[in-house]
């Protein structure tokens, strides 16, 4: 817990100044570092004997997206790229499989299991929109406000935060029936309630914080709940690849905490699902 402790504490405050004192290049540059290093604990899923090709093929694709993807056109004069929809829109449809490959776990794992290439397909389905979900929030309105972007990816970070803080005590607390069982045995429906309910609480001061308007209000609340779930999503479907690989933690990076991966799994849901929402509900 000491460890925990000392981690989040230096970590907390290096992720919230990069969120918003960085301008957007340098940004890009923390998110990048970020993606190599979560795909570099993610060959440990492809793989027991994980290769330094699974970081190399990551990187060149983010560097081919960031090639069709110049800083100047994320966002046209309301939405962004097209290429940015496409992409967000591909990352929704694979945490609707992912939603499959968890409520049928472990038969569904029979399908890829033994493949290195699905694995690392899914690596790339995760962890690209999450870079580019990251850079997108971060860019909304940025030439007219320059921490409203800021504060956005913030608000995510915030939902999943209190979410998870939310399942943990009230899963202690109230527990008793099993979310996932074969996924994640420690995760219960009390627990999911209780971090939705604390989520929706950060919904309630952050609606009067960005002055949502009245005929949004619904909208943004909707937003704000299918992220939270989503992000549970996230959180299991990391599991199944660390039961699947025999592993604890998907590295042991940060002392207390695990890799970058069991910090941003959530993250790496919930992060793409809001700003697709975002573009098509709040904009």
């Amino acid at each position: 817990m000491k460890q925990r402790i000392i981690t989040a504490l230096i970590l907390a405050p290096l992720a919230i100044a990069a969120i918003f004192f960085l301008p957007l290049q340098f940004f890009m540059l923390f998110a990048a570092g970020i993606f190599l290093l979560a795909s570099k604990e993610w060959a440990g899923f492809v793989s027991k004997q994980p290769s330094s090709a699974t970081l190399y093929i990551f990187g060149l694709i983010l560097g081919i997206t960031l090639m069709l993807m110049p800083i100047g056109l994320i966002w046209g004069p309301e939405l962004p790229h097209h290429y940015i929809i496409t992409g967000l829109t591909v990352a929704v449809t694979w945490w609707c499989v992912a939603l499959v490959m968890v409520i049928r776990y472990p038969t569904s794992a029979t399908l890829w299991r033994n493949s290195k290439f699905l694995k690392s397909i899914f690596g790339l389905l995760t962890l690209i929109p999450f870079f580019w979900g990251l850079v997108v929030l971060r860019s909304v309105n940025m030439h007219h406000d320059f921490y409203f972007g800021a504060e956005l990816l913030m608000y995510v970070f915030l939902l999943v935060w209190a979410a998870d803080s939310g399942a943990y005590f009230a899963g202690r607390q109230f527990g008793k029936h099993k979310l996932a069982p074969n996924v994640s045995p420690g995760k219960t429906i009390e627990g999911l309630l209780g971090g939705l309910m604390s989520a929706v609480i950060v919904a309630y001061f952050a609606s009067h914080f960005f002055a949502i308007p009245a005929e949004k209000l619904g909208l943004f609340f909707a937003a704000s709940v299918i992220t939270t779930l989503v992000s549970a999503l996230g959180d299991l479907t990391e599991s199944i690849f660390k039961r699947e690989a025999g592993l604890k933690d998907s590295s042991n990076l940060l002392p207390g905490h695990g890799g970058i991966l069991d910090r941003i799994d959530s993250l790496t849901a919930a992060v793409p699902v809001f700003a697709l929402i975002y573009i098509y509900w709040l904009v």
